[in-house]
């Protein structure tokens, strides 16, 4: 035992001297320590531990063959959480280059991390199976049971898919979302008029971080069922939408005029377009006015269009304050007079 716990510490070493240039040796080291010095005691007690060893009586074998079962199914334990645990170190080294891109080619990236994120659970989860198979069948009783199991496999089969059908609908659904690409990690959406970023995405669930910090937890197949609203799909750019309501006489060329200067000192404006447009006259007697401007993504549009309201209200206010919103009534008295209050 302490021959291979000094034979996985050189090796972690090595490892970790490797690993400052080597990326698959960094997280091997960090993700396979603990359960490679499990796994190498349990050889060694293997290796070493014999039915005789506790004596010649039938209770002393029995006992010894309790302990050997025991140890047979640790050590297959042990073998499953190297085997998951190495796969997560390689798909870490995936990832890691991934999560360096940048630019146009971030989307795609996203899309690849979504879906090695989710195909890598699902390995963990088919290992995981497989070993507690093994298990099981390391008992007499269990691989005598196993020809009856396997007759009576489709009416079990039947009577299981029907109680974990929502369990199994969204392990569907989120397959389907990871490849099809309708969303991806880090994408900015809007599901139940909030706004926020996919910050997690699993088999069965969908974890959105709002903008203020707090946590939606969604099913995936609510984003199979439901419609919502995905702002990064084909890219993060979007235009930032102002209106403002004000009286008939504002001088809306002064106004864009005003805009376009101030867009031009805003490092927010990605310097591509921009418009201030009269879009409607409403019932109460206001004009509407519609700025629209461009950001380089949702974060910045959202900041540009609170710059951009506000210095539209200051501006109005100071220079132009007879444009400020105002009610006409008119009454018997002013239409006699043939005025409008």
């Amino acid at each position: 035992m302490i021959g291979s716990i000094i034979l996985v510490e050189l090796v972690r070493r090595f490892l970790n001297r490797v690993g400052r240039k080597w990326a698959l040796a960094r997280h091997l080291v960090e993700h396979c320590t603990r359960p490679m010095f499990l796994m190498a005691v349990l050889v060694a007690i293997n290796v070493v531990f014999g039915p005789g060893m506790l004596g010649a009586s039938p209770a002393q074998l029995a006992l010894a063959g309790t302990i050997d079962r025991v140890l047979g199914l640790v050590t297959i334990a042990a073998a499953t959480w190297v085997i998951v645990e190495a796969t997560f170190a390689l798909t870490d080294v995936v990832l890691d280059r991934l999560m360096l891109i940048e630019g146009e080619r971030n989307r795609r990236a996203r899309r690849m991390m979504t879906q090695i994120g989710l195909v890598r659970r699902i390995a963990a989860a088919v290992i995981v199976v497989i070993a507690i198979g093994a298990m099981l069948f390391s008992f007499p009783q269990v691989r005598a049971l196993g020809a009856g199991l396997l007759a009576s496999a489709g009416i079990a089969g039947a009577i299981v898919g029907i109680a974990a059908q929502p369990t199994i609908g969204n392990a569907l659904a989120g397959l389907q979302l990871a490849f099809s690409d309708a969303i991806r990690l880090d994408d900015v959406v809007v599901v139940e008029k909030e706004w926020g970023r996919i910050e997690e995405l699993t088999l069965t669930y969908v974890v959105l971080r709002l903008w203020d910090e707090r946590r939606l937890v969604l099913p995936v197949s609510y984003f199979t069922q439901n419609p919502f609203e995905n702002w990064t799909r084909h890219g993060s750019r979007v235009l930032a939408v102002v209106l403002l309501r004000v009286d008939w006489s504002v001088p809306t060329k002064k106004l864009r005029e005003a805009l376009y200067e101030f867009l031009q000192g805003n490092p927010l404006w990605d310097q591509k377009d921009w418009i201030l447009q009269v879009t409607d006259v409403l019932p109460n007697g206001l004009v509407e006015l519609r700025a629209l401007m461009s950001a380089a993504d949702s974060s910045s549009a959202w900041d540009l269009k609170c710059d951009v309201r506000e210095f539209l209200v200051d501006f109005v206010r100071d220079n132009y304050p007879e444009s400020l919103p105002r009610f006409r009534v008119e009454t018997p008295e002013s239409r006699a007079e043939g005025t409008v209050k």
